[in-house]
């Protein structure tokens, strides 16, 4: 069971708690992007496991008619035990959920996967000419050349800050610099692509950005966010723009929880003791 302010950031252990908090999002105009927490698995059986439980979520998105999608990690499908088994667990969870017209991201993680998970992503798009999705981490120095490369692609572009910690000759380290190279990600993805954009940011400078590059460009863009974290903004934007809410769900709840609770470090005891005395 997931104890008090933990079940703030995340939607239950199980499939039906998740799209049961789905429908209460989609009752107030929100999406959502539903996540089963597992990376960095180093066995097959595991691997296997949750690839057939996202294949079971595509068909009851799809069956409940629920305005949901999917996002899968490159390491939950096996990308550690090779880049064959994560192509092939990707494809067919894609294969499944294009029949069903399930939409799938694709999410990031450290800077060692981005090239197996960006030439993933590209492959299953051009397969399918869309239905996919992949995340692009703003403070990587390479990832202007990734969003140029990616214009083409059919499909949608996530554009982030970076959750991780990259070494310096890889990654912008200052905040300041990292705040710089997202607007600069959004200018250009706004200038080159034919929509497809997903602005993955709580930061209201950025949104605002976006939202006058939109006005610019007549581009059309989603805003992204997480279960938990400014809810309230999530529910006023769907007045004037398409918003989706990132759903984590699953067993494997803690190692999340503690990533969003070091976000936001004043929180960071009250959290604890919750969890403690839960």
């Amino acid at each position: 069971m997931i104890p008090p302010i933990a079940d703030r950031f995340v939607a239950g252990e199980s499939p039906a708690t998740a799209l049961e908090h789905v429908r209460q999002l989609n009752d107030n105009d929100v999406k959502a992007i539903v996540n089963l927490l597992g990376e960095h698995y180093e066995d097959r059986d595991a691997v296997a496991a949750d690839a057939a439980e996202y294949r079971q979520l595509v068909d009851d998105i799809a069956g409940s008619r629920l305005a949901a999608c999917l996002s899968v990690k490159p390491s939950q499908l096996g990308l550690d035990l090779g880049e064959d088994v994560f192509r092939s667990e990707l494809a067919g969870i894609v294969d499944a959920a294009a029949e069903r017209d399930v939409f799938v991201w694709l999410d990031m993680e450290d800077h060692t996967t981005t090239d197996a998970t960006l030439d993933a992503f590209e492959t299953v798009a051009r397969e399918h000419g869309g239905g996919v999705g992949v995340c692009v981490q703003a403070n990587l120095r390479r990832t202007r050349a990734d969003v140029r490369r990616l214009a083409d692609v059919p499909g949608k572009v996530r554009l982030v800050k970076g959750a991780y910690d990259p070494p310096a000759d890889v990654a912008y380290t200052d905040s300041a610099r990292v705040d710089q190279e997202y607007r600069t990600l959004l200018e250009d993805a706004f200038e080159r692509y034919d929509g497809g954009i997903a602005v993955g940011s709580h930061d209201p400078a950025m949104l605002e950005h976006a939202m006058a590059l939109h006005d610019r460009y007549g581009t059309d863009f989603e805003i992204q966010m997480l279960m938990g974290v400014r809810e309230d903004a999530q529910y006023d934007l769907t007045d004037e723009y398409e918003v989706w809410q990132y759903v984590p769900y699953g067993d494997r709840w803690l190692s999340y929880f503690y990533r969003r609770v070091a976000e936001r470090k004043a929180n960071l005891r009250f959290a604890l003791r919750a969890v403690l005395s839960g």
